[in-house]
């Protein structure tokens, strides 16, 4: 069924879109990287722990590693070789952590063939879990919670709606338009498996209305089927983040501090439809994605990278740098981050490279406050992100919870309008820290 409303939600921001490298250009196969890092933990929850070592001979689909706790997920070899090492290597989150490195044999020999599976269509909602998190598969819109735990919510919190993420709002990034043109049917059928895990009547894919021919590909797909919704988004950031897409498509609030479950909504991005029907139709584990390499490439385009592929070994496919590039920064340039190194590699939350070039780059100088107002006006959680930034520059941490810092969703939207260059984001973030922090203590103090 089709609805298209141009819905949306309160605050946001239009930044450029910057989409016009990319949007056109197909998905393409690169070369198999000579080598690839796969990082133990590429998924919030417990890192997962290694079941190979050093010298070990692995296939492709492999498993590497093993979840050490409910909220985690295993890792599989993405190429076939040979393991060179397991040891801290840098991570795009941030820091070096724990890696499985493996050079490759230029073979692909692959564990078992990823074959149609004829009973996954009788699958129980429990089988069908354990699929998924034997697949590996984690939220590959940037959040990377792991996949099987989202699609088991408590008994007391029944979901009714079902909600794709197709919006792809940060600029540059097409990888999810480009999915969604070229991998519908898989998409949808994803869609399906999820609603028959969750006992779902009710789906609803958000695509935003710059990407019209995703729309219409949707449209001619389930216009017969009355189970989903196809909604025509508002062009605006952040519609993509979860409480904004829900409201923009439901009119449901999620409470602040509360998860999408309490409105009877799970939301889950394209990627990962696609990555759950793979993984339930073909026993396919999730080592690989599409990632748009972007910005001041000679070549920008969207490819299917393998999993631990270095980022430098992508933008050398691409043409290298047109120009001296100012960032290279993995995910968007809003919510994305700044890499101090090319080495980092590709994990199941990358969705794009970007980089940004130094001609026209100008770094603004904080300014004071002028309490103009704008970051309150453009704030999507309806928080005050100057008077949080004045709290946690002050060290008022107490101050900085009683006005909702943890609900922050680090957007950036209040930065980008801010005409003082603050760095608000930097300062929440910061303060959220403090904040958890010191929950942490009295906890653990609590206990003692």
């Amino acid at each position: 069924m089709i609805e298209l409303i141009r819905k949306s939600f309160k605050g946001g921001i239009h930044p450029p879109e910057y989409k016009e490298f990319t949007a056109l250009k197909k998905i393409e196969v690169p070369p198999l990287p000579k080598l690839v890092i796969i990082p133990l933990q590429q998924h919030i929850g417990k890192p997962s722990e290694a079941i190979v070592k050093a010298g070990d001979h692995v296939y492709l689909g492999q498993p590497l590693s093993t979840s050490s706790g409910y909220v985690s997920v295993p890792s599989h070899a993405s190429i076939s070789g040979t393991v060179k090492t397991i040891e801290p290597y840098p991570h795009p989150l941030g820091g070096v952590l724990p890696s499985v490195i493996i050079e490759g044999d230029g073979e692909d020999n692959i564990l078992h063939q990823f074959t149609l599976q004829s009973d996954y269509q009788s699958l129980s909602p429990d089988e069908l879990k354990k699929r998924i998190a034997d697949a590996g598969i984690a939220g590959m819109g940037g959040a990377t919670f792991p996949t099987h735990v989202k699609l088991a919510p408590p008994a007391d919190k029944p979901i009714n709606t079902v909600i794709l993420n197709g919006a792809e709002c940060e600029p540059y990034l097409t990888a999810d338009h480009r999915l969604m043109l070229e991998y519908p049917n898989e998409i949808l059928e994803g869609l399906r498996i999820i609603m028959r895990i969750l006992g779902v009547k009710r789906g609803i894919i958000g695509i935003e209305n710059n990407k019209p021919d995703a729309i219409a590909v949707f449209q001619r797909l389930t216009h017969s089927d009355p189970a989903i919704n196809v909604l025509s988004l508002r062009v605006k950031y952040p519609q993509g983040a979860e409480k904004q897409l829900i409201y923009a498509a439901t009119k449901r609030s999620v409470p602040a501090g509360k998860l999408p479950m309490e409105v009877g909504c799970i939301v889950q991005n394209v990627g990962t439809a696609k990555a759950i029907y793979e993984a339930i139709a073909y026993k396919k584990p999730l080592i690989e994605r599409v990632v748009t390499i972007t910005g001041a490439v000679n070549n920008p385009m969207n490819l299917m990278v393998r999993i631990g592929t270095p980022a430098k070994s992508l933008i050398e496919y691409c043409g290298g740098f047109s120009g001296t590039p100012a960032k290279v920064i993995v995910g968007g340039p809003m919510m994305g981050i700044a890499q101090y190194t090319l080495d980092i590699p590709v994990i199941k939350g990358t969705s794009g490279i970007v980089v940004l070039p130094e001609d026209g780059w100008q770094h603004i100088e904080e300014q004071p406050c002028i309490n103009c107002g704008k970051c309150i006006e453009v704030c999507p959680m309806n928080l005050l992100p100057r008077q949080l930034d004045t709290y946690v520059r002050n060290g008022l941490w107490n101050k900085a919870q009683e006005i909702g810092i943890l609900n922050c969703i680090e957007c950036g939207s209040c930065a980008y309008v801010c005409p003082g260059g603050r760095s608000l984001v930097h300062s929440i973030r910061y303060g959220k820290f403090r904040v958890m922090e010191s929950e942490k203590s009295k906890e653990k103090a609590t206990k003692n």
